[in-house]
């Protein structure tokens, strides 16, 4: 049996893997889904980037968390990479979902693909938060019209000092049991930095014929994919 930790991706919460928590569960994992400061029901707590790696650090120390996977999907591979390489013993593997990875010095604001700049404008035009995007976004990722309303509902803003802080690697991610998952839908190769870390002997890269937002769009396969990845 593992202890999971599911830690959704930028505007989400614990609530968004509620359709994959049954999978895990019925194949006898403990399951640990999890809310970072300032999203979902956490509304209005300060949260910069070493916040969201505290609240995942935190809780496997509180709970005393042993054979631990730690699930980052999306931006919260970031402090998801970052946790796994600090809390020792306790790790027995990663599993990115079509996330982010974090690098040592950088953010996620740091990689956004029109700049820097172009960002953080995005956040200080909306009170330093950057906002849930409209639906039209969510086009092409294999999403039903349910699945992204229901999506939409839950979103939240998500706190801006979280995704222009930069991250602070405790040792190399490469060293650490990995599983990246690709969701195909949302482009069909991993970014370089992804790339560089799967020629590492410790990761390895699977597929999933969906978008971006599995745990809404194909949850059982992801559970199974969990699941198999964990065994």
């Amino acid at each position: 049996m593992a202890n999971v930790m599911l830690v959704a991706g930028a505007w989400l919460g614990s609530w968004a893997w509620d359709e994959v928590v049954p999978g895990l569960r019925a194949a006898g994992h403990q399951t640990c889904p999890l809310t970072l400061s300032g999203l979902a029901e956490r509304p209005g707590v300060p949260a910069g980037q070493q916040t969201h790696v505290q609240d995942i650090v935190g809780e496997i120390e509180r709970r005393d968390l042993r054979d631990v996977v730690l699930v980052g999907h999306s931006y919260a591979g970031i402090p998801v990479g970052q946790a796994a390489a600090r809390i020792g013993d306790r790790l027995t593997r990663v599993v990115y979902v079509d996330a982010e990875v974090p690098v040592d010095g950088g953010s996620f604001a740091s990689g956004w693909w029109q700049g820097q700049a172009a960002f953080e404008s995005v956040l200080a035009d909306n009170g330093g938060d950057w906002p849930p995007p409209d639906a039209a976004e969510f086009d092409g990722q294999g999403l039903t019209d349910e699945q992204i309303a229901r999506l939409l509902k839950g979103a939240t803003p998500h706190p801006g000092a979280t995704l222009t802080e930069p991250a602070v690697l405790a040792r190399p991610l490469g060293e650490l049991p990995t599983t990246y998952v690709k969701c195909l839908l949302d482009g069909p190769e991993p970014n370089d930095t992804v790339s560089a870390l799967l020629t590492s002997e410790h990761w390895r890269l699977v597929t999933m014929a969906t978008g971006h937002w599995p745990m809404f769009s194909q949850p059982a396969e992801l559970a199974r994919l969990l699941v198999e990845e964990i065994g």
